[in-house]
């Protein structure tokens, strides 16, 4: 056992951990292919987003302050370019 006292992941937790990271990633990155080439009202993006954060709660429950710190501002960056906000 670890010296914190908590039992290793096993190799299946490891391998559906990395399962939902990864479908995570791409789900930010077709999010943002969307927004980019898109021609979608800004609300409708806004919404995608939202979407997407809530998928992101589903598969990491209580981890809202890492969606907010990783991936908001790199949708905020995008909503700014592709509808030209500043």
């Amino acid at each position: 056992m670890p010296q914190n006292g908590k039992k290793s992941p096993t190799r299946d937790e490891i391998v559906a951990e990395q399962r939902k990271i990864n479908r995570l990633r791409f789900l930010a990155d077709f999010t943002k292919t969307v927004i980019m080439q898109g021609d979608l009202p800004l609300e409708e993006a806004e919404r995608l987003i939202e979407g997407l954060k809530n998928h992101a709660l589903n598969l990491f429950p209580e981890k809202e302050s890492v969606f907010e710190l990783i991936y908001r501002p790199r949708f905020n960056r995008i909503i700014r370019e592709r509808y030209r906000l500043h």
